[in-house]
């Protein structure tokens, strides 16, 4: 008899970079010259001194056994140290941190810890495609939070209902912001942390875009707020910080009973991240104020002003992001952002992301990675000269 996939599976849209990226390998396929600003991948390398960790990692035959557990000591005591110099947070290693294959893996399980099926989760968008993905896959019910350029793209606490918030078990909040690139301050937490007391709510926020700001302010935690411990925890990720995507590697850290539930998911469906792979990662936190990551911010935020300056010629909006390393630019006048993503893959050979794959208020913008050579930002400026808009 022919296979019928779960209903929870076909409750989902087709996953935005996996539609993306389809479309661009059939117009490679056809031999066509590709600019792909669609995934954010890190162009450069990862960075000399990791690989040199890994290697010697990788030579320890203690690092080649089953990593069972929530994180290697190295590894805990590494990601302790770093949240404690760059926050100001002290943390129970073990009992308020937990590794992860990639900051994605725990999102995605995440509510199957906190989450009852037919309970309410607090979803961002536009956002992430992996928060409402991971929602339904655990039966819960997604309520959207829409977030909106007028108000910063950041929630209105008070626009939730009352009832949607009281029925929530979970909310999920993302700053520095993709797509949209958004920050947001202390303050703002403050009033999230409120909010989730408020309610009852445990509170998941991503940051795994912290170390990627182009200004000279740096994102806060949101741990840093008074009183987070008791009701949020927060998810970093090693992929973009030091072009380490491949690698999966992440950690959560917050709330101990939270970390403790979704450690015992993860002890259900996994072996842990691999050990030499969190000895390298707690060496590559030891030199997060190193010259490779300063290098790495720089070279974004030089491409956002060049891509920005571009695209402004061609008839986008756009300003250069004060952290993340996408730019969220409005479409030309007239036009959704997929028929601009069409046109321009299919007159230009150029791959964005559309807006409304991020969810509905992101209409009407797309999402450039700056994950692309300063001389093909050059080349694809050019092209899109030559549309007719």
């Amino acid at each position: 008899m022919p296979f019928v996939a779960t209903e929870r599976l076909r409750s989902l849209p087709p996953y935005l970079f996996a539609d993306i990226d389809q479309k661009r390998r059939a117009a490679i396929d056809a031999g066509r010259d590709i600019i792909d600003y669609g995934v954010g991948d890190p162009d450069r390398p990862t960075h000399p001194f990791i690989i040199e960790a890994m290697v010697a990692a990788l030579q320890n035959p203690a690092n080649h056994s089953y990593p069972l557990g929530g994180g290697r000591p190295r590894f805990r005591q590494g990601i302790r140290d770093f949240f404690a110099k760059r926050y100001g947070v002290e943390l129970d290693a073990q009992r308020q941190l937990l590794a992860l294959i990639g900051s994605k893996e725990g999102i995605g399980h995440l509510p199957l810890a906190a989450v009852n099926p037919g309970q309410t989760v607090l979803v961002p968008a536009p956002g992430y495609p992996a928060y409402l993905a991971a929602t339904v896959f655990a039966g819960g019910t997604p309520h959207i939070i829409e977030l909106s350029a007028e108000n910063g793209w950041k929630p209105d606490f008070d626009a939730i209902p009352a009832e949607v918030a009281d029925k929530a078990a979970l909310m999920f909040l993302n700053y520095p912001n993709n797509p949209t690139g958004a920050t947001a301050s202390l303050s703002f937490f403050e009033r999230a942390i409120e909010f989730a007391r408020e309610h009852n709510i445990v509170l998941a926020h991503d940051a795994a875009y912290n170390e990627l700001y182009l200004g000279d302010e740096r994102p806060p935690s949101i741990l840093q707020v008074k009183g987070a411990l008791d009701v949020a925890i927060e998810f970093h990720s090693a992929s973009k910080t030091f072009n380490m995507t491949g690698w999966r590697a992440g950690f959560v850290v917050g709330q101990a009973d939270v970390i403790g539930a979704l450690a015992r998911i993860k002890s259900n469906v996994d072996s842990g991240l691999f050990a030499a792979i969190q000895e390298t990662t707690a060496v590559a936190y030891d030199n997060i104020d190193g010259p490779e990551v300063r290098t790495m911010r720089e070279l974004y935020r030089r491409r956002a002003e060049l891509l920005c300056a571009g695209l402004r010629q061609v008839g986008f909006s756009a300003e250069p992001p004060t952290a993340t390393f996408y730019v969220w630019a409005r479409v030309p006048r007239g036009y959704d952002s997929l028929s601009v993503c069409n046109k321009m893959l299919e007159e230009a050979d150029v791959v964005g992301v559309p807006g409304s794959g991020f969810g509905p208020t992101g209409e009407g913008y797309i999402r450039f990675s700056l994950s692309v050579p300063d001389a093909r930002m050059e080349e694809t400026i050019e092209r899109l000269r030559k549309l007719d808009w």
